[in-house]
């Protein structure tokens, strides 16, 4: 995958990478700095929104972390709206574009031309990728889906989808065509995934509802002045599971793989192995609606299991409005624990794993209940912001219906919200970081899509923030490191790809191990670094470390290197 040279060593070919720059030695007075504006992106989020409230310009949007050119350093694309009604204008908007309409590609020159520049900084290369893409835009999906070695792209919109072929030569050609779509969607999430273990990329994209904003239907909030809509609204749209053919192309296969499928309002998505069988499962955050945890039958369909698993509701049997979800290991016992987003008034929810498939609804006993009352969130990410072992929560807000004291303030887009930071509390419980040390976060904005990774290479997560309406937000990890990490990227060299659903072990010294899966998908309508950064706290000796994959036996691997990535091909 890497242009970096490597050296065979025990049939295995490692390419270490020397990226990454000396931890931090001082504490930071936050754990984030925004570096948005000297990092070279200048990007404002436009909705088109012209007091008619339309639905669909509240919900988006998100965008992507990955590294198109193969340089070692991620990249940044973000996914922009446009104008909705057919006769609407931009001189009919509340709010004007800052710059022309269209989703942008920002090339990150951390390391350019093969050397470490030092800092992050962002070039815009829209224009020279060949990327002209000014649909309405939801999310966006990362996946080498022909096995090329290069990342691809699929946009999800209010309207037709693209599938964005990487070219290897800096360019994206549309290959749309391939995911014969047949009818108006409105697309919001979306995850490449494996299903059936052949070694191509399937894709699942998470539907909304049936809206037509040229046939528009009003909703009105309790004081009854006009208001954005709910789902409730509206018939829910199916989603759509694609089979990759192996040659370029997609099939639709939703009806035919999904047992019983019913179609529900879907926001969120994300695949992995929740009851360790070996096979790629799926879950569906639906807004407002039973979710669905699609168990996999060894590649040849999928049941629907939330309802007995646990996940179809909350504690209290009820439905919640989920939006954003993400799946990992937070309390380090082996198996993927889901945490879910919803609205205000309703808890976040997270569901541990029991290492079976069962879940049971933890929020209150961990904490993470009350907190989130009084917010709408959307995405959400784990992350080990201080590299203690243990993995972190961000929480993104913004509402969904107007704020009152915001209305009365003459606030034109009334549904601003900070964002929220909880630390991981050795697996036992979270714990909500406030005042300084998430002053980045304070800030109010309508926020959306959450997309993880380390810009860097030095060893910790950073975020990106994608406002809806506002500003996209560089946010540096700049709080004070544990001495140790280290990172992985899991190559196939059968099929020349990103390694996805694979599981990494880290086994300490101590005993305890660090459970780590590789993925793109998570979040809300984002996409992440599809590479491991485990933070070690202060354990100084690893004992091994144990890759596994589905379908295949645990491979041990006894070289690889601290505080950098090791590239690693099996």
């Amino acid at each position: 995958m890497s242009k970096h040279p490597g050296i065979q060593k025990k049939g295995i070919k490692f390419t270490l990478f020397m990226l990454f720059l000396p931890l931090m030695a001082i504490a930071s007075n936050s754990v984030f700095e925004d570096i948005t504006q000297k990092s070279g992106v200048n990007f404002n989020h436009f909705n088109g929104m012209t007091g008619k409230f339309y639905f669909p310009e509240m919900t988006g949007s998100g965008g992507a972390l990955f590294d198109y050119d193969n340089d070692g350093d991620l990249d940044l694309y973000i996914v922009q709206g446009a104008l909705l009604g057919k006769n609407d204008t931009l001189k009919d908007t509340l709010y004007k574009p800052q710059q022309p309409i269209g989703d942008k590609l920002y090339r990150n020159d951390y390391i350019l031309n093969g050397k470490v520049q030092g800092n992050v900084s962002f070039t815009d290369v829209t224009e020279q990728s060949k990327l002209v893409v000014t649909d309405y835009g939801m999310g966006v999906a990362v996946g080498d889906y022909n096995n090329d070695g290069w990342r691809d792209l699929v946009v999800t919109n209010y309207g037709i989808n693209r599938l964005l072929k990487n070219n290897g030569d800096g360019t994206f050609s549309d290959q749309s065509d391939a995911l014969k779509q047949s009818q108006h969607r409105w697309g919001t999430s979306a995850s490449f995934f494996d299903y059936n273990n052949d070694g191509w990329l399937d894709l699942y994209i998470t539907n909304y509802v049936d809206y037509d904003v040229n046939n528009l239907k009003k909703c009105y909030a309790r004081n009854s002045r006009l208001d954005y809509c709910g789902p409730a609204a509206f018939t829910p749209q199916a989603d759509t599971l694609y089979l990759n053919n192996g040659d370029g192309s997609f099939s639709d296969v939703t009806f035919k793989t999904l047992s019983d499928y019913q179609a529900g309002p879907g926001l969120g998505v994300i695949a992995d192995d929740f009851n360790n069988d070996g096979w790629l499962d799926l879950f569906v955050a639906n807004d407002g609606a039973a979710n669905q945890l699609w168990l996999n039958q060894q590649g040849k369909g999928f049941v629907d299991d939330a309802l007995f698993s646990g996940t179809a509701f909350n504690l209290d049997g009820q439905a919640e409005a989920s939006m954003g979800v993400d799946a990992a290991d937070f309390d380090n016992d082996g198996d993927s624990d889901l945490f879910m987003t919803h609205l205000m008034g309703e808890t976040n929810t997270l569901y541990k794993n029991d290492g079976t498939g069962l879940f049971t609804d933890v929020s209150q006993k961990m904490g993470l209940g009350l907190s989130s009352l009084p917010y709408t969130a959307f995405g959400t990410a784990w992350l080990d912001f201080d590299n203690d072992t243990f993995l972190d929560l961000v929480v993104l807000n913004g509402a969904v219906t107007s704020i009152e004291s915001q209305l009365q303030a003459g606030e034109i887009y009334p549904l601003k919200q900070p964002n929220q930071l909880f630390k991981n509390i050795s697996g036992r419980s979270f714990k909500e970081l406030k005042g300084e040390l998430v002053s980045s976060l304070n800030q109010s904005y309508v926020s959306r899509g959450a997309a993880v990774g380390d810009l860097d290479n030095d060893g910790d997560t950073d975020l990106i923030v994608f406002n809806n309406n506002g500003p996209v937000r560089i946010l540096q990890n700049t709080y004070t490191q544990k001495p140790n990490w280290v990172g992985f990227s899991l190559n196939s060299k059968q099929f020349k790809r990103i390694s996805y659903g694979a599981k990494i072990e880290v086994k300490l010294a101590s005993g305890k191990s660090i459970w780590r899966r590789v993925r793109a998908d998570g979040s809300y309508c984002s996409a992440n670094d599809d590479r491991i950064l485990v933070g070690l706290g202060n354990n100084t000796k690893i004992n091994q470390v144990v890759i596994h994959q589905s379908s295949k036996k645990p491979h041990i691997l006894n070289s690889f290197k601290l505080k950098q990535y090791n590239s690693i091909t099996l």
